[in-house]
């Protein structure tokens, strides 16, 4: 449990968090959720050595987004999808920051991958609504969050780097993945249809209602497909108003198959929902296949600081830990730079105490799955609610921080994301 914790936390500080902060303790986020968040990132420790061998030694391009990773296919060995994810998306992530100089970005997700590619926010939305309610996998749900909000504040890319995601084809935009190519990787292969009807061996009118179901799913591909950017967003008021509109995008998605899910289920029988369930059992066994002992170890170590009963309060190391990371969130020298006022300041807080408190809201800690389909697609429109909430009360803190300021100050609050990324890539 303490090497868990320590690992977490010492993760969290090298890839989340800025050099400096101003927090105090116990007030903003709460060491329950803060420990807990910490610790849940854990859950994609195990898979990020891999991963970062896997985007070093990458040499995919934009163009390969795709949901297949040819090199275990050429050796016959089963692709993990984990490892797949972290290529590409940080090949996709990087390309356009800092000349693509550094092999990892303090805003990927803990297993590698990245919430953030350029101005697309969830790039494999659709892909990953697919694979949770079908596949019974919501590993990706459990790690968009804080960071993600954190990262449309103050976003890593200087307003050239962003431009090029949305430039016209030319010689940088080959090399420079477009967000219209991002935003078509949400649909890797949409509804297995022809593995669904396999597994269960629809009669005619199952299959008939089979086929309206990947209609719907088809649609709500469509519509997370039209969230997508056509300009990048210049400021953190557009970059969260952009991930607003992606995860509602995502939950019109959910209503839409909900319907045409529950009629398919609805007409099969035990047996078929049994086999149609055992899909998700299928999908857990081929990725502890390709997983490393000593990594399934660390996820079942995290998850036990998990518990319902687990109060870091009483743990004295996690208690320094929840310390240095709530010491370590934010800019320590916003107010003095910006030289704001006492109702500036104030506001500052309030948005700052806000951001942070998503750290609880959107913990990591996973959630029980859900034995059937519609109950995996209810607890992922759930958790899209949730993070649209928090996502909701962080733009509604940063509309009134941002209300009274003049535009050098404005410049000069997007100017602290770019210059941490400048300071960053200097040292690598």
């Amino acid at each position: 449990m303490g090497l868990a914790l320590t690992g977490a936390a010492l993760l969290f500080v090298a890839v989340l968090l800025p050099n400096k902060a101003e927090a105090q303790f116990g007030i903003r986020g709460g060491p329950v959720g803060v420990a807990r968040f910490a610790v849940g990132h854990v859950l994609g420790m195990a898979r990020l050595r891999h991963s970062r061998m896997a985007v070093r030694g990458s040499r995919y391009r934009s163009a390969a987004l795709r949901s297949q990773d040819p090199r275990g296919a050429e050796r016959g060995q089963p692709a993990n999808p984990y490892v797949m994810r972290a290529a590409l998306t940080a090949q996709a992530a990087l390309s356009g920051w800092q000349g693509g100089r550094r092999p990892q970005g303090w805003w990927r997700h803990p297993d590698g991958s990245y919430g953030w590619v350029g101005p697309v926010f969830w790039p494999f939305a659709h892909d990953d609504l697919t694979t949770a309610v079908i596949l019974g996998d919501t590993t990706s749900f459990s790690l968009y969050g804080y960071g993600d909000i954190y990262a449309a504040i103050f976003a890593p890319y200087a307003a050239t780097e962003l431009a090029a995601y949305t430039a016209p084809q030319g010689r940088r935009a080959r090399k420079i993945p477009s967000a219209e190519a991002l935003c078509d990787a949400s649909d890797t292969g949409g509804l297995p249809v022809e593995r669904i009807a396999g597994t269960v061996q629809p009669n005619e009118l199952q299959r008939t209602a089979l086929d309206e179901l990947a209609s719907a799913w088809n649609a709500a591909r469509d519509t997370i497909r039209a969230a997508c950017p056509e300009q990048a967003p210049a400021t953190a008021s557009e970059r969260l108003g952009l991930m607003r509109g992606r995860l509602e995008a995502m939950i019109k998605a959910t209503d839409a198959v909900a319907a045409p899910l529950a009629k398919f289920v609805g007409l099969l029988t035990d047996d078929q929902k049994a086999r149609l369930d055992a899909l998700a059992n299928e999908r857990r066994a081929a990725l502890a296949a390709v997983q490393r002992k000593d990594a399934q170890k660390d996820m079942q170590a995290a998850a036990a600081a998990c518990a319902p009963d687990y109060d870091p309060r009483y743990d004295e190391k996690a208690q320094r830990q929840y310390e240095q990371l709530v010491q370590q969130q934010w800019p320590a020298d916003i107010a003095s730079t910006l030289k704001l006022d006492e109702v500036a300041r104030a506001r500052l807080d309030v948005l700052q105490d806000t951001t942070l408190r998503t750290l609880e809201t959107l913990s990591a800690c996973p959630a029980k799955t859900a034995e059937t389909p519609q109950g995996r697609l209810a607890s992922v429109k759930t958790r899209l609610e949730t993070m649209l909430q928090a996502v909701g009360g962080v733009s509604d803190a940063l509309d009134d921080f941002q209300a009274d300021l003049s535009d050098e100050q404005k410049a000069g609050f997007e100017a602290i994301g770019p210059k941490r990324g400048a300071l960053a890539a200097a040292r690598s």
